[in-house]
């Protein structure tokens, strides 16, 4: 219990608690743009290899 009150009353927790919402963020952000593009990636070559 005294660990969740350092993590959430004190500098460097909240400054922890900020580098993992922001790691996350960032690990969710590149899963979307990765897929995204590969998904594009892929039908474009499907229809390139479609069209000649």
């Amino acid at each position: 219990m005294h660990a969740l009150k350092d993590f959430f009353t004190t500098d460097y927790g909240l400054l922890s608690a900020a580098v993992i919402v922001i790691t996350l963020g960032m690990g969710v952000f590149y899963a979307r743009f990765f897929a995204r593009h590969i998904k594009e990636d892929s039908e474009r070559a499907e229809r390139e290899r479609l069209a000649g």
